[in-house]
């Protein structure tokens, strides 16, 4: 693009919104609010489920709802912010929210409690992609959308971890209902001040009609795969229904493709798919999230089973990932995002935190916090923080302001079933792992004292198994990012394709328009 014309589209892109550092708190604060959720009840379902008389093999009904309706409708739900505009689907997903969050708190039974988690993952699946494309088309400037999105990437990457902090302190102190109940002052909170304060861009909605077969068609696909992936968790990977689910997941989503690639107004645009950059971050992305779902897993039961903390104490020794996440997103990867391109800060970060993966695969039942899990969680937010940060803004980088909603919701997306992937792959690793060294060693132990020592001994043979696989995914995520992303740092046009470098250079008036 010649200097003239550059002038000429920064000339006629409107100017940014005032308000839109006071909006980025609110939006944060709920992206935070849809994060907790994905581990504060991980830790309150023991005490939720002996109060409410679930059963052990409906107690999973409880993570699961909420996943299969997050992970089925977030396409639906991010075109459906395009349609009606982000703003409103955004304030309409977080009182939805907060209703659903207060049936859970005061559920009954096990009826009350599947059906509240599932009306949670409905506004969920609202909320999430309003979030991040409010984002996409507030901030158009290069240095102020590094600042942004450093802010969104801590949260998006470090929240689960103070979900497990929160959730230890509600439980142990107060009540498992308040696991529940913490949402609502905070989407109260987040939606009065996103309806008096942001100020979406005009003239940038998608009014195309619903593409009905590609709502029906993209939520049972996901439904099914996420659900595929749950039950092979409990019930193995050779069952007949795990297998069922995996088949129907393939037909309906290559259904889904085909049926995009030819309607007149799809529900996800392929243009948002096959651009290289984008794909690689959604794949990268969801790469990661498997490694990292299943390491919150694995410490979780290692500090409380193996080394015997509390609820409490285990959350504040995640901290030092939490802050790690988020020095790497602000610090590092806000301030390098507009010097360097985003496949130098992706890749790196990603092979950073595959070293503190690695030092994780040390732990033994004896080992000291400080010198084996504080670096080696450390060095894995630092790592995770840098990395997500531009992957949260190439993935809407460059995107028609009409496809914002959709660009973001496969952002929650790819995190969702890479979520649902890690805790079902990994935990498969780790019980194989711990089964054979039972049946290596049990036979050894002759008092009831060697036989909990060869137990716990087990598990921590299963968890580094684990997180060996883990870093293997890590690595590939990284060398993903470092050969699919290519485009140059923002405002350069440096990519190596003409229309790579085009859509760089007219991101600003893009974008705003």
């Amino acid at each position: 693009m010649s200097e003239t014309a550059r002038a000429t589209a920064a000339r006629t892109a409107p100017a940014p919104d005032a308000n839109r550092w006071k909006a980025l708190v609110f939006i944060a604060l709920a992206q935070l609010m849809v994060v907790l959720d994905a581990t504060i009840v991980n830790i309150a379902l023991p005490s939720a489920q002996q109060d409410l008389g679930i059963s052990d093999g409906n107690r999973q009904w409880v993570v699961t709802a909420y996943a299969l309706a997050f992970g089925g409708l977030l396409l639906f739900g991010g075109r459906i912010a395009d349609l009606w505009g982000r703003k409103r689907a955004f304030v309409v997903g977080l009182a939805g929210f907060a209703v659903a969050s207060a049936l859970g708190g005061a559920a009954t039974g096990q009826a009350m409690m599947f059906g509240a988690r599932a009306l949670q993952g409905v506004f969920g699946a609202l909320l999430a992609p309003a979030a991040l494309s409010l984002l996409a088309v507030m901030f158009t400037d290069a240095k102020e959308r590094a600042k942004a999105f450093g802010i969104y990437g801590a949260i998006a990457g470090g929240g689960g971890a103070v979900g497990l902090l929160l959730g230890g302190f509600l439980t142990e102190y107060l009540d498992w209902r308040w696991t529940f109940f913490v949402n609502v002052p905070f989407a109260v909170v987040a939606a009065a001040g996103a309806y008096f304060v942001i100020r979406e861009p005009r003239g940038d909605r998608n009014r195309s009609p619903l593409d009905i077969p590609g709502v029906i068609l993209s939520t049972l696909g996901l439904v099914a795969l996420v659900y595929g992936f749950t039950r092979a968790e409990s019930d193995g990977w050779s069952d007949a229904l795990t297998i069922t689910m995996f088949v129907a997941s393939a037909v309906l989503l290559a259904a889904f493709v085909l049926v995009e690639s030819r309607v007149k107004a799809p529900l996800l645009p392929l243009r948002v798919l096959t651009d290289r950059n984008r794909g690689g971050v959604y794949l990268s992305l969801g790469l990661a999230v498997i490694g990292m779902f299943g390491l919150f897993l694995f410490l979780t039961y290692y500090l409380q089973v193996v080394k015997g903390y509390s609820p409490v104490r285990s959350g504040f020794a995640f901290l030092p990932m939490v802050a790690g996440m988020i020095t790497g997103s602000t610090q590092i990867g806000a301030r390098l995002m507009t010097r360097v391109p985003p496949r130098l800060l992706m890749g790196p970060g990603f092979l950073v935190a595959a070293l503190g993966m690695g030092l994780l695969t040390r732990m033994e039942i004896d080992s000291s916090y400080a010198s084996v899990l504080l670096p080696g969680m450390l060095l894995l937010g630092l790592g995770m923080g840098t990395a997500f940060m531009p992957a949260m803004s190439l993935a809407t980088h460059g995107v028609e302001a009409r496809d914002a909603g959709v660009a973001s919701a496969m952002v929650n997306t790819s995190q969702q079933v890479g979520g649902a992937i890690g805790t079902a792959l990994l935990n498969t690793v780790a019980a194989s792992a711990t089964t054979a060294y039972l049946t290596d060693h049990i036979a050894g132990a002759t008092t009831r004292s060697q036989q909990q020592l060869v137990q716990l001994q087990a598990m921590v043979e299963g968890y580094t198994s684990a997180i060996w696989f883990a870093v293997g995914i890590l690595l590939a995520a990284g060398v993903i990012a470092l050969v699919l992303v290519n485009t140059g740092r923002p405002g350069t046009g440096s990519g190596s394709a003409a229309g790579e470098g085009a859509e760089d250079e007219v991101l600003v008036p893009v974008i705003a328009h």
